[in-house]
């Protein structure tokens, strides 16, 4: 028998590894030539072995998503088009100005009209380019706020493309519908209401800035994905936890950011966040805690699952997951804060299914109310969570989205998250809140 040795060993090992990325690299390269022949549908089959690939050349993550997400443009599919277009979004692709064009465009074909006035906004701020690019925005983005039923901005859009290249007949015969007499009356209807009663909205953010200077912001962030085999690994936890604590320290809060965490680390950042909010002033402190894993409800009380826990029977639960409403609201309720924030992404499939029977209902539980606190829940009590195709679950994918918008109360933004979702789901997912707070709380002025 030949013996190889270290460094033939070493050859072996380089060649097969250089040998498996080059047939990953074809994967690559047959759906771009797919792609290029119009053969979109064999294009997203390659591209989505490719994806599958933990051996694949990951750089070319940011160019597949790109290219899958035209795909399933040019096949009508829009819905896994806006998954693999906020992809390459997030991967920062250099071509964002138009992805976020054709974010906008798929949008409106589902209905998503908020969302597609949004997207089209973020390709007018990426974008310089032709004239005929931006008037061809413009004229697309006036349709969609004809289908909001707002006349005014609709008709705006089409001044400011007419602006651009004055003697466009298009843009002109699309003006000559507007009935002028109807948009002089919302034209004066609007600044009516901007001088009796609507303060700028510049100054509506000022005033809140200053009420709330002083408030202190607490957050514990965790999110769990690397469970055991018989629990089952979950794909966007750690993904969702590290977006939400980065858009949370948008939003001036502390942030505790805890992924794959086990008991004991649980454990210790529970406490440290107690004592952060028990050492907070009680009418300018607000406490935030997140989860993003497997949860599970036995009885009446919801517990979150670190990823060492080991379940075989029912006590076990209680001995190694957490109660959510005994020791993490209930010790937020006993501190000093004003306002108690608990969200929970973590009503997936059951993780103990040998203990179906003992645990009875699947899903959460509605918990009780503690003294100012607002509860939300991926999905409505006793119901599942869908997970999220791209970087994020469904439900976090939204809460991020509704977040990053200035001058909301948290019941607006979770109303958004709540409509969104089930847009999102084909009405399959309700998102569920519970509140008794007192006052307003904004995430961003």
């Amino acid at each position: 028998m030949r013996n190889w040795g270290a460094k033939g060993l070493l050859i072996i090992a380089l060649t097969i590894n250089i040998s498996i990325a080059s047939a990953q690299y074809k994967l690559y390269e047959k759906g771009f030539d797919n792609y290029k022949n119009g053969k979109f549908g064999e294009a997203i089959t390659n591209f989505t072995e490719f994806l599958n690939k933990p051996t694949r050349e990951k750089n070319l993550d940011v160019e597949v998503y790109y290219l899958r997400g035209l795909s399933y443009f040019k096949t009508e599919d829009h819905k896994s088009a806006i998954n693999d277009f906020q992809e390459a979004i997030l991967l920062k692709h250099v071509n964002k100005g138009n992805i976020f064009w054709f974010l906008a465009i798929s949008n409106e074909k589902l209905g998503y009209y908020f969302e597609s006035v949004d997207a089209y906004e973020n390709a007018n701020r990426e974008l310089k380019d032709s004239k005929e690019n931006q008037i061809k925005r413009l004229h697309e983005r006036s349709k969609v706020y004809v289908k909001l039923d707002n006349k005014l901005l609709a008709y705006n859009d089409l001044q400011k493309a007419y602006e651009i290249q004055p003697g466009n007949e298009t843009i002109r015969k699309e003006l000559e519908k507007f009935d002028k007499d109807e948009l002089a009356t919302l034209k004066a209807q609007q600044n009516a209401q901007r001088v009796i009663s609507i303060p700028e909205p510049g100054q509506v953010n000022n005033q809140l800035a200053e009420l709330f200077k002083d408030e202190k912001r607490y957050a514990l962030v965790i999110g769990n994905s690397q469970y055991s085999r018989e629990i089952g690994e979950l794909r966007n936890p750690v993904n969702d936890a590290t977006d939400m604590a980065a858009e949370l320290e948008k939003s001036n809060f502390e942030v505790q950011l805890l992924t794959n965490a086990t008991y004991g680390q649980i454990r210790a950042s529970l406490l440290k966040f107690k004592e952060k909010l028990d050492a907070g002033d009680r009418d300018k402190t607000v406490g935030l805690f997140y989860f993003a894993g497997h949860g599970v409800r036995l009885e009446e009380e919801n517990y979150i699952v670190p990823v060492d826990a080991k379940i075989e029977y029912e006590d076990d639960i209680w001995r190694y997951c957490f109660p959510v409403q005994r020791m993490v609201l209930s010790n937020m309720e006993q501190s000093n804060t004003r306002l108690n924030i608990v969200i929970l992404d973590a009503c997936r499939n059951n993780p103990f299914p040998s203990l179906t029977r003992s645990l009875g209902q699947q899903g959460l539980a509605e918990m009780q109310k503690a003294r100012g606190s607002f509860i939300a829940y991926a999905t409505a009590p006793g119901s599942v969570a869908i997970d999220g195709t791209g970087r994020n679950g469904l439900y976090t994918q939204e809460v991020l989205k509704a977040l990053q918008k200035p001058g909301r109360t948290i019941e607006q933004v979770f109303k958004e998250v709540r409509l969104n979702v089930l847009r999102l789901s084909d009405n399959k997912q309700n998102t569920w809140d519970s509140s008794n707070i007192v006052g307003e709380f904004y995430f961003k002025f």
